[in-house]
């Protein structure tokens, strides 16, 4: 990613393309298609699927309907003459020309595509099979009807572009946001600056409803963001003095400062971006199959159109070649596989739009299915289950006032550095400073001894109270969570009950994925104890602590030799191996690792577990959409091919069966996008 998103300089592969050059021409390249600035040509891609461009079309909608509803109002004008008016002016070349100008308008295009298509070596395109269709019923005199089948596929194919257009505007959504500029501080004086140039260590001054360009450090105390555009959520997220926040998070309050910390080529949406740009080569495996059936099944289906119009020649009796020419061509517009090649790469599209809505990158079509077909979910506790994050979830106090033992206690961890100080200075909420704090010393591997206003302040593991020969409460021994025991003046006074937070999804999260018969495992580097006790509050089918990296690879492994699928969830640098290892690698993009997210196949934006139960089922109805269009147009088509071959159906219905069907598809393809999950 770095070094190709220089606003000035245009990058060039080993081969000699051009490679993506600018944050908006990656855009462009995902959402409009456009080729020529990157190295793999998407439109070539795209034509593989369906033929030519359905998304950088950036007319209005009723410019791209104005065509099809001139030709309309022709075909009608003219069936009217023909069958219902007395016209004897209407006859011959005038006729003809009339429905030439009604074809023209919505063929011509088509037409253009399928000679463009032929120039390049593809005969067998879907506009090939169009075009012959249509001109051949002008050639027997069918014009009403070779009219008709070119304006319904065009109404089609502005439908799809439509449909497209919808499905993408999600994910372009989601990448399209860091402004072009931002305003840094030099010295006393705010400076308008263009975000590329700005270097790591500068400062930014972020106004109220000014989106941030880079990733940073908050400076200021506190600042409240919308997140809606990376993580999906719509409530505001209140970050702290000292957080991380991200680059397209929106300051929804007062003026704050931001220390720029990841150059702008290497922010999480610069990853991002380039994640959904390998997407597009990502097929799911049913993508594939239908691009390769496509590719042979039209060749036959021209050929077996050749054979219903001339074989019967050798075996019916009064042949008549205009009959069987018409039914070969209701063969080619029924055998048309649109239906197939657009609601297919669509429906996956729609699965990846809508899951980018929830706040889920899939990184390519092929992950909706594997996690369609996910039946054990093994999740990583620090991060991915908990917050990651020492509180003060217990505090104690035995013959003193509780406000003391924290005053006190507090005081004395501000010489410690250690983290579980940390969550008691931050539980004291500023007490602390009003005591006076000497003698301090550490003992290692026991805890601080000091004097705090003239007291003297034992705080630490059971270990130091025993090296003090100082009696406590027995019961503590058996808690597994982090204990700060405290001592004043040789006498037991309490403790303090530190534990990582459990986020506030984490149980609802479990119980979704038990519902749909999922397995849950938990793997963590902590003690046995905690992660049992963790398993047990969120009802963890298994769980297993004191792991090393290496053993969580070994228990990933045993369970994949149960032939089942697998998905594994984590934020830690040293859950890369395992992310890699499971069937599907799901990151917590919010705040987990570089090398987890880049090594991820799903990454997860806000850090909630309960879109991995969001996950699977965007997979599972994307594909349950999938093999919907796949059962429609089959179960059409045959139908009326088999009619269409025994002259039981007009050209009417053959428009049905391509372009209804098609419609159809298209339909439910975009349903996904308006559900809820």
């Amino acid at each position: 990613m770095k070094n190709t998103e220089s606003q000035h300089h245009h990058k060039y592969d080993a081969n000699g393309k051009q490679l993506c050059c600018t944050l908006e021409e990656k855009i462009n390249r995902i959402t409009d298609n456009q080729a020529g600035c990157c190295t793999v040509d998407y439109k070539s891609e795209h034509a593989d699927d369906d033929g030519h461009d359905h998304s950088g079309d950036d007319r209005t909608t009723f410019q791209m309907f104005l065509p099809a509803i001139i030709s309309f109002i022709f075909l009608i004008v003219a069936i009217g003459l023909d069958n219902y008016f007395t016209a004897t002016w209407f006859t011959g070349y005038v006729s003809l020309s009339w429905y030439l100008i009604a074809y023209l308008l919505v063929g011509y295009p088509v037409l253009k595509e399928a000679y463009e298509s032929i120039r390049k070596g593809e005969i067998f395109s879907e506009f090939f099979l169009m075009g012959i269709a249509t001109i051949g019923a002008f050639a027997i005199g069918e014009y009403a009807e070779g009219v008709a089948v070119m304006l319904f596929y065009a109404i089609g194919e502005i439908f799809q572009t439509l449909a497209v257009q919808r499905a993408k505007k999600n994910i372009k959504s989601l990448l399209d946001q860091r402004p072009d500029t931002a305003t840094v501080m030099e010295g006393e004086n705010a400076v308008s600056k263009k975000a590329s140039e700005i270097t790591i260590g500068e400062i930014i001054q972020l106004r109220p409803g000014e989106k941030l360009a880079l990733d940073g450090k908050l400076l200021s105390d506190n600042a409240s963001l919308n997140t809606a555009a990376l993580t999906g959520e719509s409530k505001p997220d209140t970050k702290q003095k000292g957080e991380i926040v991200l680059a397209g998070m929106i300051n929804l309050n007062t003026v704050v400062l931001v220390e720029v910390t990841t150059a702008y080529t290497d922010s999480k949406l610069s990853k991002i971006l380039q994640m959904v740009q390998d997407a597009t080569a990502k097929k799911a495996p049913t993508e594939l199959f239908i691009r390769k059936f496509a590719k042979i099944y039209t060749p036959i289906v021209v050929v077996l159109a050749i054979g219903i119009c001339l074989l019967p020649m050798l075996f019916v009796e009064n042949y008549n070649f205009n009959d069987w020419l018409y039914r070969a061509l209701i063969f080619l517009v029924i055998s048309c596989p649109c239906a197939l090649v657009i609601s297919i790469p669509l429906g996956y599209f729609g699965g990846i739009g809508a899951a980018s809505k929830n706040g889920i990158l899939f990184k390519g079509s092929n992950f909706l299915d594997i996690m369609a077909t996910i039946k054990v979910v093994v999740m990583d506790k620090t991060g991915t289950l908990t917050k990651g994050v020492f509180k003060v979830q217990k505090v104690v106090a035995v013959g003193i006032p509780e406000a003391d033992i924290v005053k006190y206690t507090a005081a004395l961890e501000t010489k410690s550095t250690h983290p579980v100080g940390t969550a008691i200075i931050e539980y004291a909420k500023g007490s602390e400073k009003k005591v006076k704090v000497t003698d301090v010393e550490e003992i290692a591997g026991h805890g601080l001894k000091g004097k705090v206003d003239g007291y003297e302040i034992l705080a630490g593991n059971v270990k130091l109270m025993k090296k003090f020969n100082i009696s406590y409460d027995a019961g503590i021994d058996n808690t597994p969570f982090t204990i700060i025991v405290i001592a004043i003046n040789q006498k037991y006074a309490g403790y303090f009950l530190i534990a990582d937070e459990i986020k506030e999804d984490a149980k609802e999260a479990i119980e979704s994925l038990h519902k749909i018969n999922v397995k849950t495992v938990m793997l963590s580097g902590d003690k046995q104890a905690v992660v049992d006790a963790v398993a047990k509050e969120l009802n963890i089918d298994q769980a297993f602590g004191d792991l090393l990296p290496e053993h969580k690879v070994q228990k990933v492994e045993a369970l994949k030799k149960e032939h089942l699928h697998i998905a594994f969830v984590g934020d830690g640098v040293n859950d890369a191996p395992v992310v890699a290892l499971a069937d599907a690698g799901i990151a917590m993009g919010g705040l987990g690792s570089d090398a987890t997210i880049e090594t991820a196949d799903i990454v997860i934006q806000n850090d909630q577990p309960t879109k991995i139960f969001t996950a699977i089922n965007i997979g599972k109805k994307t594909k349950q959409i999938v093999y919907q269009n796949i059962g429609l147009a089959f179960a059409v088509k045959a139908i009326v091919l088999v009619l269409g071959a025994g002259g039981l159906a007009t050209m009417w219905e053959a428009v049905f069966a391509d372009v209804g069907v098609a419609l159809l598809a298209i339909l439910n393809a975009v349903r996904i996008q308006r559900m809820k999950f």
